[in-house]
């Protein structure tokens, strides 16, 4: 079998892997150009294109997919199956009709929920008790596709962004793997149309998501703590000084603080009061600083210490 791989981030390279390591004939990877990053902003090839290079696999770096010349390159890899994972092109009823077998794509949600560019933390941020993957045959609509195959995984309260990402991400290359064998057998995988109702959109990220609002529930600010670890990192007012707030869990305490005041400072965490409830912050990090914990945030801030 002949394949096209459509990805740009390190959630796409464990599939790129999988397909590698399944018997089929990877043919080309396609990926988003090379973008500035660091403090230097120096171009830098994405995760993919790297993976890529290494495996010796031709890389295809398209501005879009929408030209002719696009899609009469992609035509002559002459491929079977396209698979794509998180690539960040939309691809039009032309491009989907090129392989033989159409495209597949690998979703981090289990649809209809959380279609779109941000379903781990959108998640995470409902306050969801399950996530998953979906194995999809793509068309036209964003993730409107009937499910191939579905990996299914529990959200915990010490799940945040980023260890969600990996573990959806090892889910998503099992169950590549699994529909890649099944095709290369002859089989026809059932496509499973997915329900009309419960379907949500997860939103792309804004910055501005991470700023905390401490009259809101403290259950509701340790979720977007969560959430947004490793970005872009939940920040928040900790009496009179903006940090980054790293991790923090809600406390189911009354109090009779005002909403983003301090009522209690120890090595163990900073309690500050909320709309409901008390976050108790653990990590954070100064303007300038590193990562730190509770304990030596109060060396810095010795004045908080017993703070009621």
């Amino acid at each position: 079998m002949r394949v096209v791989f459509a990805g740009t981030p390190e959630f796409s390279v464990p599939c790129l892997e999988a397909c590698r390591a399944s018997g089929a004939e990877v043919v080309a990877v396609y990926t988003q150009p090379d973008r500035p990053a660091g403090r230097g902003r120096k171009l830098t090839p994405s995760p993919v294109k790297q993976a890529a290079l290494g495996a010796g696999i031709p890389v295809e770096q398209p501005e879009t997919l929408k030209t002719i010349e696009a899609r009469e390159t992609l035509a002559a890899y002459r491929p079977d199956l396209m698979v794509v994972v998180a690539y960040g092109l939309i691809l039009s009823r032309k491009v989907l009709a090129i392989p033989r077998l159409g495209c597949w794509n690998v979703h981090a949600s289990l649809l209809p929920r959380w279609r779109g560019a941000a379903p781990i933390q959108r998640a995470i941020l409902a306050g969801d008790t399950e996530s998953g993957v979906d194995l999809m045959q793509m068309e036209a609509g964003l993730d409107t596709g009937p499910v191939l195959l579905e990996r299914r995984t529990p959200i915990t309260r010490e799940d945040t962004g980023g260890s969600l990402h990996d573990r959806l991400s090892q889910l998503g290359a099992e169950a590549l793997t699994e529909g890649l064998r099944r095709a290369m057998a002859g089989e026809s995988l059932r496509a499973k149309p997915q329900p009309e109702d419960g379907v949500i959109y997860a939103h792309k990220l804004e910055k501005a998501e991470a700023r905390l609002d401490f009259s809101c529930a403290a259950i509701a600010l340790e979720r977007q703590v969560r959430a947004f670890d490793p970005w872009p990192v939940a920040e928040g007012d900790l009496a009179g000084e903006n940090v980054r707030i790293w991790a923090a869990h809600a406390l189911d305490e009354n109090h009779r603080g005002t909403p983003g005041h301090v009522i209690a400072a120890q090595r163990d965490g900073i309690d500050i009061a909320c709309g409901e409830g008390v976050l108790r912050v653990t990590s954070l990090q100064r303007a300038g600083g590193k990562r730190i914990s509770a304990a030596d945030y109060l060396n810095a801030r010795p004045e908080l210490r017993g703070a009621r």
